[in-house]
């Protein structure tokens, strides 16, 4: 299949592994991931490789070219399984976007200035086009926490929020006093995973800081408190958390 891109300025190199889009009329989250593979030339390959089962809309490589291999009115397959907000199918509702990195297996590469210019770019064109909220912005991890780290605590999400993509603050400092972690229970656990769901993470509120709370808070260190990613629920990711939520349109 040919298609002429929807982004200016990407190549076209068609990818068979697409679908309808299901149950929406455009898409209204915007998933950035890494590709966690050697090299670019390898992860488009197999991106547009039909034994593969898996394709994104876009991959940026290390020298911002952007290439396009799903068009935007289709359904790429890129998020897995996931939920956020309460939505399964995340594939129908998002636009992927590759970015070319070797990822935590090679020690979370940096991401070169050039390639996070042309993530920006496209990032803004595709948010402007299908009026994607900014709080829909997301990390591969945050779909599919524990199971995805993706595109991981190096990534300059401060970066892309100063251009006008994504939603963010600035990460309370870290310090000390109260936490809570794995085994912990009570209302307080259950308020911290309130929030979190309150943002868009699924989570069981159970009261219980089990193994799924402390890898959804992880999740959500490596996209808002990279500073430290350990699934512990200290002051700084709380209060991080909380300044987040105050921040959105439907909380004020």
């Amino acid at each position: 299949m040919t298609f002429t891109a929807d982004y200016a300025r990407a190549e076209v190199c068609p990818s068979p592994n697409h679908g309808e889009r299901l149950g929406v009329e455009r898409p209204d989250i915007l998933l950035l991931h890494y590709t966690g593979m050697p090299s670019a030339e390898g992860a488009q390959a197999w991106l547009c490789n039909p034994e593969s089962q898996v394709s994104s809309h876009y991959i940026v490589h290390e020298d911002g070219r952007v290439v396009q291999m799903v068009p935007e009115n289709r359904r790429a397959w890129h998020a897995g399984k996931s939920i956020w907000a309460g939505e399964t199918d995340i594939n129908s509702r998002s636009i992927g976007i590759e970015i070319a990195n070797a990822g935590h297996p090679a020690g979370l590469p940096d991401y070169p200035d050039r390639q996070i210019e042309s993530v920006i770019e496209l990032c803004l064109e595709c948010v402007e086009r299908h009026g994607i909220a900014a709080e829909r912005v997301l990390a591969h991890s945050d779909v599919a926490p524990i199971r995805k780290v993706d595109p991981g605590e190096s990534f300059p999400w401060h970066k892309l929020h100063r251009a006008g993509v994504g939603h963010w603050v600035e990460p309370s400092p870290i310090g000390g006093g109260r936490f809570f972690q794995r085994g912990d229970r009570g209302q307080p656990v259950e308020a911290l995973q309130s929030m979190l769901s309150l943002y868009g993470y699924g989570i069981e509120i159970s009261g219980e800081f089990c193994p799924q709370t402390e890898g959804v808070v992880a999740a959500f260190q490596r996209h808002f408190r990279q500073a430290k990613v350990d699934g512990v629920a200290d002051s700084s990711t709380i209060e991080t958390l909380h300044r987040l939520l105050t921040s959105l349109p439907r909380f004020r």
